[in-house]
């Protein structure tokens, strides 16, 4: 017998040899000890490759686990795939019409499931069960490649008529299934290779439906804390039922839409819901005579100045007279701004906001002073006042937007009654198919990739590269105030990943292939394939999406 060729390994800078063929899942075994948590997957050469893989070539790896957003993701999938094999083992398959995983919420996936049985905490528990049974057995999830017209056979009979719809948008002849003791699916990421890795999960009832809870990056080995934002759960369902009323609750619905050239009815269907949404809020705000300051707050990206402008628009409409104010221009001066841990300037604390001077301003205000506003100065560092003179009179507004106007910390000194808080974010609900999800993030990322490409000159790298810090800064100082917000406001467009693809897939083929960033890029760009593109020529100047693909008529 030919004796196989040995392959040099490089792991942590140490040169290791195995022979050709050795399984990744068994290299990974040699350094398992090293890591406090399960390997996932392997980084080779800037690659990701899953566990039954085979070494086939000299290369470096690195081992990725649930610390890691890969590996995160690899075992949301996994567990999402047990989920569904224990759920129709219990239910029985016969009774089960669908299952839906719709969006993710405080540490779980929130998911509806429609069929002849009741749903219950006792099913669940039996479910629940039925996962660790299978995750005690450890039974394999393998991969195989099928023609796609044998996939689409294959899930129209059994009943996952969503990913046969699917499946008729692409292009490539083959796809993988995922197969788990019988129960065949599709997912467009990577996978755990035995049930074995997916410990740590649990099933509870909440609203119509039901939540999977799953641990978090920051600590794999424990469920994340579940407490949900009623407020934001609200508007994510509302918004479900609004994409299913136009007929686009998933990818293939939306492509199926496309092609039958009815994009346009589409997107003028779903302006006019949010144009009614912004008159909804603007009339609210008329009525609550006290409102004097509407305090606007949400995550990067998420259209908070044309979200702005629109607003103002209605407001006059409604008969009141609405002023800009940034609380950008209330930064401290550079020599006052605090640092972080690494003494980089931290812009995003409230400590680098002149809280004082902000409420000084506004209270003097309120009692019908006349205020010179300051305007800050990002280049030389420093607020100058430049002789913006306001007085509020009857029927004055003060639309303020900022990072921090949801917490009553930086508005102290105002009344109450005084401040109708908005919280906005890009809550996007529309899914590839029923099992999954899009992460609203990655839409917002999406968005701030060509915002930046277009309006700064940052590469996708660049973009990707900050990304992780701005969701810290989201997460200290945004996410925890918006529950305190009078209304939720989703901006997500039912159309705009398809219209985004033409703009953001050139700039992410141009994230080299070496770098840290290629591995999220590519797992865009995979994402992105899903999609027929929509053109930019039937979205209105006045849409939210023209902050970031430009030709808007707001200067945002």
């Amino acid at each position: 017998m030919e004796e196989k060729k040995m392959i040099k390994v490089t792991v942590d800078g140490t040169e290791y040899t195995y022979p050709r063929g050795t399984s990744y899942r068994a290299i990974a075994a040699d350094f398992q000890a090293q890591v406090p948590w399960d390997i996932l997957l392997v980084n080779r050469d800037g690659k990701l490759c899953e566990l039954h893989k085979e070494l086939d070539r000299d290369c470096s790896l690195r081992m990725v686990t649930a610390r890691d957003k890969p590996g995160i993701q690899t075992y949301e999938r996994s567990a999402v795939l047990l989920l569904l094999k224990a759920f129709y083992d219990v239910a029985g398959r016969e009774n089960v019409e669908r299952i839906t995983v719709e969006f993710s919420l405080s540490s779980a996936l929130f998911l509806l499931a429609r069929g002849s049985f009741t749903l219950d905490q006792a099913l669940l528990e039996r479910v629940e069960a039925r996962m660790r049974e299978l995750s005690a057995a450890a039974r394999p999830i393998e991969k195989r490649s099928m023609s796609t017209d044998d996939a689409i056979e294959l899930f129209q009979q059994t009943g996952l008529v969503h990913k046969a719809q699917l499946l008729r948008f692409r292009t490539d002849s083959h796809i993988n299934v995922y197969t788990l003791d019988g129960f065949a699916d599709y997912f467009y990421g990577y996978m755990a290779p035995d049930t074995g890795y997916i410990k740590c999960f649990g099933l509870e009832l909440f609203e119509n439906g039901f939540v999977l809870r799953l641990p978090t990056q920051r600590d794999p080995g424990q469920l994340g804390e579940f407490r949900p934002s009623r407020k934001v759960f609200r508007e994510l369902y509302e918004s479900t039922l609004r994409f299913e009323a136009l007929s686009a609750s998933n990818v293939a619905e939306l492509n199926t839409t496309v092609s039958q050239g009815s994009a346009l009815p589409l997107i003028l269907a779903h302006e006019a819901m949010m144009e009614k949404k912004i008159g909804d809020i603007a009339a609210e705000i008329a009525a609550r005579k006290e409102v004097r300051f509407v305090m606007i707050a949400g995550p990067s990206s998420s259209g908070k100045t044309t979200f702005s402008h629109r607003l103002s628009t209605q407001l006059r409409a409604c008969g009141l007279r609405p002023h800009a104010v940034a609380t950008d221009n209330y930064f401290k001066n550079r020599e006052d701004t605090p640092r972080d841990e690494k003494g980089q300037y931290d812009f995003e604390c409230l400590e680098a906001m002149d809280v004082e001077q902000f409420n000084t301003d506004m209270v003097r205000l309120l009692d019908g002073e006349s205020v010179e506003l300051p305007t800050f100065n990002f280049k030389k560092g420093a607020r100058e006042y430049n002789g913006n003179f306001l007085t509020l009179g009857e029927g004055d507004v003060l639309v303020i937007e900022g990072i921090h106007c949801l917490n009553d910390q930086f508005t102290h000194s105002l009344p109450k009654e005084s401040k109708y808080k908005i919280y906005i974010s890009c809550l996007t609900t529309l899914n590839i198919d029923d099992h999954n999800r899009i992460p609203t993030t990655d839409v917002r990322l999406l968005r701030r990739i060509e915002r930046d490409a277009r309006t700064r000159g940052y590469s996708a790298q660049d973009t990707i590269r900050m990304w992780p810090s701005v969701r810290r800064g989201e997460e200290n100082y945004i996410f925890p105030f918006q529950d305190s917000a009078d209304m939720i406001f989703n901006s997500a467009l039912i159309y705009e990943t398809a219209l985004l693809k033409p703009y953001v897939e050139p700039l992410l083929f141009g994230v080299p292939r070496d770098s840290e960033e290629y591995i999220e890029a590519k797992r865009l760009l995979k994402f992105l394939n899903y999609f027929l593109p929509i053109p930019a020529d039937n979205v209105p100047k006045t849409s939210l999406a023209r902050e970031f693909i430009g030709g808007g008529c707001y200067h945002a």
